[in-house]
């Protein structure tokens, strides 16, 4: 196979990976502010600590750390960062193991195992080096 055409498929693919996963966190981050009282009251439910600084971190995490993602800037460190903030928020808000309605214990482990697989590729992000092509 040609490695010009493999070159250029593993680069959409990164591109797309980075892309969706931009997205991912742009969607949130800004649904958190339009909707900032539902945001407050689901954190509160939850036990969060300190949410109004906790919501404002996680905002500016999610949109400025997808935007960057999403235009190739600083992409491990978001990458590493983002994982975090998704880790804290699986414990945070997909606390299976608290929830006693087996329907919404199955949602919410969902959810978790999501973000798991979520944070697995921001992890591979944060890990991979990236080489510049000729």
């Amino acid at each position: 196979m040609n490695q010009g055409l493999i070159n250029n498929g593993q680069r959409i693919a990164l591109l797309l990976g980075r892309g969706l996963l931009g997205l991912y966190f742009i969607v949130p981050g800004f649904s958190k502010i339009t909707g900032w009282a539902g945001s407050v009251d689901y954190m509160a439910a939850h036990g969060v600590p300190l949410i109004p600084v906790a919501l404002v971190i996680t905002i500016f995490l999610q949109i400025g750390g997808g935007i960057s993602l999403l235009a190739g800037y600083r992409t491990q460190l978001c990458g590493l960062v983002l994982a975090a903030l998704t880790l804290l928020i699986s414990v945070f808000m997909h606390d299976f193991w608290n929830v006693e309605d087996a329907v919404q214990r199955g949602h919410e482990t969902q959810n978790f195992i999501k973000n798991l697989a979520i944070m697995a590729g921001l992890l591979y992000i944060g890990g991979a080096r990236c080489k510049k092509t000729e």
